[in-house]
């Protein structure tokens, strides 16, 4: 497993094991085994796991798995175990927030984590009409300088923003970004920025909820109702590249470029994101245990130029996605922004998991 550092001392690996997916309400095949399967992953090289405070349960399941990695392979085997998680308040909070308020969600995941100090900690603001958001940075930048925090990053914010909070002294260390061969946004200007500033960008959606896989090879169009909220959020991003034709010219380009190299579709997809540049890393959302060995090979997967051609040929024919990073997904009165659920931080008491709104 390839490794990155990030700044002295603090080393993930390049490919992120996702918790969204543990949520129950995503999906029913939900691992019976989420601690083993963590151990499992950690065991194998990916020792970085992304997990956020609206996923409610996926806190304490990490948190449960750090004491037991522990316990099973010693303190210095969790020192290399990083989590990053995400801070995201409510739709209905943003108004009136408050510093007591951020605190308490960062002490929240804090205990239900089991740290002393959060690792990384990727602030998402919904409506950034309500201009608290940068105020907001800055707080969590005061939790950073109190201990609490090592890392400050955000989570779907486009340049102009990214910028904003850099200027207003919140260091930004990392952005996690919907970025894939699908999703191209972040290469408008981005990407760019980031790099000057120093800024790690962190890919999700590389599979695109799982549509850049086999199982879509050569299938009819699929039609709603859809098997989750995932592939309900990609399905729109084809419609809005061109249609479900022009995406099975992708996929086969993909499954020849798979056969080539001895793998699947999805370790291609992830591999050739791995190697955009200004990417550190790549979240692969995972279940469970089944897809270990493939996500293992992201890293390790070396496309050739005649690859990327092949893939660049296809991409010349997609439509260009509206707007910066996010933009289609902010306007919560269209059809991408409608899918979203606002308000998880309230909802989602209980400790079964829940879903991202992601």
């Amino acid at each position: 497993m390839q490794r990155i550092t990030l700044e002295p001392g603090y080393e993930i690996s390049r490919v992120i094991r996702g918790g969204w997916q543990l949520s129950a309400s995503h999906s029913q095949a939900v691992s019976d085994d989420p601690v083993g399967d963590m151990v499992a992953f950690a065991d194998a090289g990916i020792t970085t796991f992304d997990c956020a405070d609206i996923y409610t349960g996926v806190e304490e399941a990490i948190g449960t798995f750090r004491q037991h990695y522990a316990d099973l392979r010693g303190r210095e085997a969790l020192a290399k175990i990083h989590v990053h998680t995400k801070f995201v308040p409510d739709l209905a909070v943003l108004p009136v927030i408050d510093k007591a308020y951020v605190e308490k969600v960062i002490d929240t995941s804090l205990k239900r984590l089991r740290m002393e100090r959060l690792d990384v900690v990727q602030f998402h603001w919904w409506n950034v009409g309500i201009e608290r958001w940068i105020e907001t940075a800055q707080w969590l930048e005061e939790l950073r300088k109190a201990g609490k925090i090592r890392r400050v990053g955000g989570t779907n914010f486009d340049t102009a923003q990214l910028l904003a909070m850099r200027q207003a002294g919140v260091p930004m260390s990392s952005m996690q970004v919907q970025y894939s061969l699908l999703d191209r946004r972040p290469e408008k200007t981005l990407v760019a920025a980031a790099q000057a500033q120093d800024v790690a960008i962190f890919c999700y959606g590389t599979v695109a909820g799982g549509f850049l896989g086999e199982r879509w090879l050569g299938q009819p169009e699929p039609q709603a109702p859809l098997e989750n909220r995932s592939l309900v959020k990609y399905k729109l991003i084809i419609d809005e590249l061109g249609g479900w034709d022009l995406f099975q010219q992708l996929l086969r380009v993909l499954d020849a470029i798979a056969r080539r190299h001895g793998t699947d579709i999805a370790t291609v997809a992830s591999a050739a994101m791995l190697a955009r540049p200004g990417v550190s890393a790549v979240i692969v959302g995972a279940r469970n245990r089944s897809h270990l060995a493939a996500n293992l090979r992201i890293a390790s997967l070396a496309l050739t130029a005649e690859d990327h051609a092949a893939i660049d040929a296809v991409q010349a024919g997609f439509n260009d996605l509206d707007g910066d990073v996010y933009a289609l997904e902010r306007d919560a009165t269209g059809r991408h922004g409608s899918i979203m659920k606002y308000n998880l931080n309230s909802e989602g008491k209980t400790a079964a998991p829940r879903e991202t709104a992601r």
